[in-house]
């Protein structure tokens, strides 16, 4: 199971998607949360925390959940 994740602009970045999952504390922290799980987008591998997500987007963490990018932007 899929949790979402709501944006109301066009696009998130992976760092800002992992703050809003509660994940990380801080933007800051991202790198090091990359550095240590393994994060697939769409099923590929990323480890950019800039990396733009937008509306479908689907993302897995190893051996924590799933999440998917819902846009409530109209």
């Amino acid at each position: 199971m899929s949790r979402s994740i709501e944006i109301e602009t066009e696009y998130i970045t992976l760092g800002q998607m992992l703050k809003e999952a509660a994940l990380i504390d801080s933007g800051g922290m991202a790198k090091w949360f990359l550095s240590e799980y393994k994060v697939m987008v769409n099923g590929e591998p990323e480890d950019r925390r800039g990396k733009k997500l937008y509306d479908g987007d689907e993302i897995h963490i190893t051996e924590m959940e799933d999440f998917i990018v819902k846009s409530n932007k109209k």
